[in-house]
């Protein structure tokens, strides 16, 4: 009897779970603007209940019988103050869509009775002074007490006071001297501002543009063939009479980059245990189970190995993912991670950490012909597969990456190799970044690179003001790529820039070359914003970041401006929904639990992940991610 009266009880209370279970799946934003809608409707229903039409004796109410007879009743109880509900209500729906988290509790319901008594008080003595009474019978009870102890003007300071008192508490705000004094002049300076702080990373942005163009021209003029800092060396008479477009090079200058050598090599040598031992125990243990498995391939990589399986005919693949934990426990390994069915093979892997990992050196991955003979100007390295294979991945095709993990998981040493790559690959005529550190450590060491359009920022509202300049850069592309009638920036570069170019060339080398007339078509640099934090950002401004990047995610790839976002906090509220559908390649890193996992890459896996650099990676064309240990760079 004692389980059926359980159950039956556990069937009482299941409502009230699926309720609340509903309620919790909202977002807060999304119940702020039901609520808002909701009290705008009910100012807007006291109004209308308020006016009637027609002669006497058939009056029409707008608000219905209904509406009619709350007027009555509340107009009796209230008089004129009978008004302060639906100012209460539209007031409360203003706080309701400016504020971004509120919660109603005993406090604001004190505050709300405050406030109707306060007001119902002082339009009953007002209107006592000069005419009749219009407080209502409520009114009459409040302000009489308050006359007979105190008088009028005593009185209606006190009531005036405990108003005020009764907003601040409603609304959660707060009165300051400047915001009483300069309330008007401090709104339209913030406006004044965002535009002035818009306009200043532009100019910013302009004088950089114009002080490099200006340094060209004078080594032009003076002929140097001097190294600028190992970046930049002037191009030899020889090089001069063949310049042709290509897309990693833009400009009169030749990018050199820094030689390969202050990198590091591969470190470490790979100790993985007793191959043949561990493959006989994989192979025992699923045997005494009742599962018949072949050995087949085993792969070395720098971080793991995998031994890869081949079940008997029948065999489900559901039945060896759920011996995982034995598989660990027989071979003293954790974290084992099983990859059913390894892509584009017939097989099973089970992927066990190596006794002793290898580092992956970011030279050798940059100094491989892969990277070496492409013509990709946003090809970057990823690091090395389990096979030991080297990975790349072209951010133009990308066009945005999400980096999340734990902190100590190697997020900031991969974001790292990536921005290596991409200075190694390109100059600054070709590529431009913006860089967004909050946390002011990791970033701030680039400040010093010609590739930046502005010192790497550290504020939350300058981030906002960048990504709004980015986005008005997108628009400014846009109508340049219709004008022209270009398909992308890539179709841009090649069809109309780099003939252009190439004329003005002819023109140079006869001598009839006008720069007032033969004007070249603007270069578009590529544009890389790379955000380190995203959930300091986001605790700051949610709305005008996710809006921010949202806009950017849909809409830069074809004009050339592509995003690199970075986070320690893969939860929800950073990583939102919207976020996600419009950045589908993903890296993840080790994270704590299988819902962050799921939370980035939409599977779970990164929680076996073994910190370091080790990583799973995941593009918009692939079905299932790729474990790869990232580049080391220190």
């Amino acid at each position: 009897m004692a389980p059926k009266n359980k159950d039956k009880k556990n069937s009482k209370l299941s409502p009230k779970i699926s309720r609340d279970n509903i309620l919790s799946s909202i977002k807060n934003e999304t119940k702020q603007g039901i609520f808002a809608v909701a009290f705008f409707v009910l100012s807007i229903i006291f109004i209308l209940a308020s006016i009637k039409t027609g002669s006497v004796g058939a009056e029409v109410y707008y608000a219905g019988p209904v509406g009619k007879e709350v007027y009555r009743l509340l107009s009796i109880l209230l008089g004129i103050g009978y008004f302060l509900i639906p100012i209460f209500f539209l007031l409360l729906s203003i706080s309701f869509f400016k504020k971004e988290e509120r919660n109603f509790n005993n406090i604001k319901f004190l505050g709300g009775v405050l406030f109707f008594v306060s007001g119902l008080g002082i339009i009953d003595l007002v209107s006592r002074q000069y005419w009749t009474a219009r407080g209502g019978q409520l009114g009459w009870v409040i302000s009489t007490p308050l006359l007979n102890m105190f008088g009028f003007y005593t009185s209606g300071i006190i009531l005036i006071a405990l108003l005020i008192i009764s907003c601040l508490v409603l609304f959660e705000t707060r009165i300051t001297v400047d915001s009483i004094l300069f309330w008007r002049k401090s709104k339209v300076e913030d406006e004044e501002d965002e535009d002035e702080d818009i306009k200043t990373i532009a100019k910013k942005i302009e004088e950089d543009e114009e002080e490099e163009k200006e340094e060209e021209e004078n080594k032009e003029q003076k002929k140097e063939k001097k190294q600028s800092r190992g970046i930049f060396v002037k191009k030899s008479d020889e090089e001069e009479s063949d310049i042709k477009y290509n897309p990693r090079v833009m400009s009169s200058t030749k990018y050199v980059a820094p030689p390969l050598s202050i990198l590091e090599d591969d470190k470490g040598r790979i100790v993985s245990g007793d191959i043949k031992a561990n493959a006989n125990i994989i192979k025992r243990t699923l045997q005494n189970f009742g599962i018949d498995v072949e050995m087949d391939e085993v792969s070395i990589g720098p971080s793991v190995t995998r031994y890869a399986l081949k079940p008997a005919e029948g065999v489900k693949i559901s039945r060896i993912i759920g011996l995982q934990n034995d598989l660990s426990l027989a071979l003293a390994a954790h974290p084992l991670r099983i990859e059913a069915p390894i892509p584009g093979k017939s097989l099973v892997g089970i992927e066990i950490p190596n006794s002793v990992k290898s580092t992956v050196g970011l030279a050798n991955l940059l100094g491989s012909d892969d990277f070496q003979k492409s013509d990709k100007p946003l090809l970057v390295t990823l690091g090395k597969g389990i096979s030991g294979k080297s990975h790349f991945a072209n951010i133009a095709k990308m066009p945005h990456v999400l980096v999340a993990g734990a902190t100590g998981s190697g997020k900031s040493v991969t974001i790292h190799a990536i921005i290596t790559s991409l200075l190694y690959r390109n100059s600054p005529e070709n590529l431009r970044m913006i860089m967004i550190d909050p946390k002011r450590v990791e970033l701030t060491l680039y400040n010093k690179i010609p590739h930046l359009l502005t010192p790497v920022i550290t504020d939350a509202k300058k981030t906002i003001l960048a990504l709004k300049w980015a986005t008005k850069e997108m628009d400014r592309r846009y109508d340049i790529l219709e004008s022209k009638a270009a398909k992308d920036i890539d179709s841009y570069h090649k069809n109309i820039l780099a003939p252009e170019l190439e004329k003005i060339e002819e023109l140079k080398k006869k001598g009839t070359y006008d720069p007032e007339k033969h004007i070249a078509p603007e270069p578009m640099p590529y544009i890389v914003i790379v955000i380190d934090e995203l959930a300091d950002i986001m605790m700051a401004y949610p709305r005008e970041l996710e809006a921010g990047i949202v806009r950017l995610a849909q809409m830069s790839r074809a004009v050339g401006i592509h995003l690199i976002l970075s986070t320690q906090r893969p939860s929800v509220n950073v990583i939102t929904g919207i976020i996600k559908a419009n950045i589908p390649s993903r890296i993840a890193l080790q994270v704590v639990s299988q819902i962050d996992s799921r939370t980035i890459l939409d599977t779970p896996g990164a929680e076996k992940l073994l910190g370091a650099g080790d990583m799973l990676y995941i593009g918009g064309e692939m079905s299932k991610p790729v474990r790869i240990q990232s580049a080391f760079v220190s």
